[in-house]
């Protein structure tokens, strides 16, 4: 299968690291121009500056942005007039007492991880529909279905994010649109191979550590290791696609099988 996203205009929320920047990457392989978004000027230059290096000839641009504000996204329409794909990837994470988690830190994680992106659709999903074509897509977590006790917060947002692409999908039918979300399972990020060991052997070899943390730690997984920010960006390159052109309204897993169901 080859896809072909030339003349595409993609946008990705939160994409200097992580998960966002390997989906930017991706999309910019594929032949989409890109715009790589944050909220510091000087890393998202640094990361605008890195992609055209890993894709050479890419279309790429830098807005700077808290989409997380009214002013922010605001800017970023300003800067960004139109998107034919947009990739709502703005998350914040962490873990705390769920008796202690204030009311302004539950309001928090709902205005970063669901009010963006739920601002965002509403300001490109209108183009999409007057162009008969468009790609609004939710970066989810395994957190929205196997709710951790530590981060019930944070899960809550997720979980949120199942609804409101199903409910957008609505909204979009026979439009041209498509608007799915995608599960992310436990995955290779920043920080997180300290993080593991710091529960396994130090002396074990990268590979064998995060085998031996999943297996501890994760046994749900039936990947037994953690999944690689590239392999989400394959899955929101192919929903992208025309080739996925039949696919919406729908939550699709890249948990590495952690969830333990058939369905959502």
């Amino acid at each position: 299968m080859r896809i072909d996203l030339t003349g595409r205009t993609a946008l990705v929320t939160g994409s200097t690291q992580g998960i966002g920047a390997a989906i930017a990457e991706g999309l910019a392989r594929a032949g989409a121009r890109v715009a790589v978004n944050g909220r510091d000027e000087g890393r998202v230059a640094e990361s605008v500056a890195r992609l055209a290096a890993a894709v050479p000839g890419a279309h790429l641009a830098g807005v700077a942005a808290d989409v997380s504000t009214e002013e922010g996204a605001a800017r970023l329409l300003r800067e960004l007039p139109q998107a034919d794909i947009l990739v709502n990837n703005l998350g914040i994470f962490g873990s705390a007492d769920p008796l202690e988690i204030t009311d302004d830190e539950w309001r928090r994680y709902f205005e970063v991880n669901v009010l963006a992106a739920v601002r965002l659709t509403r300001l490109y999903l209108p183009g999409m529909t007057e162009r008969g074509w468009g790609r609004v897509l939710y970066i989810a977590s395994d957190s929205a279905i196997v709710i951790p006790a530590e981060m019930i917060h944070y899960g809550m947002s997720k979980t949120s994010l199942l609804a409101v692409s199903r409910g957008f999908a609505k909204k979009a039918a026979g439009t041209g649109v498509t608007v799915n979300s995608v599960i992310a399972g436990p995955t290779h990020t920043a920080g997180i191979e300290d993080f593991v060991y710091e529960l396994v052997d130090r002396e074990l070899p990268w590979d064998e550590a995060q085998r031996a943390f999943m297996r501890e730690y994760r046994p749900q997984s039936l990947l037994q290791r953690l999944i690689e920010p590239e392999e989400i960006a394959n899955m929101v390159v192919y929903l992208s696609s025309d080739q996925a052109s039949a696919t919406t309204g729908g939550a699709l897993r890249v948990d590495g099988g952690y969830v333990d169901a058939i369905l959502p």
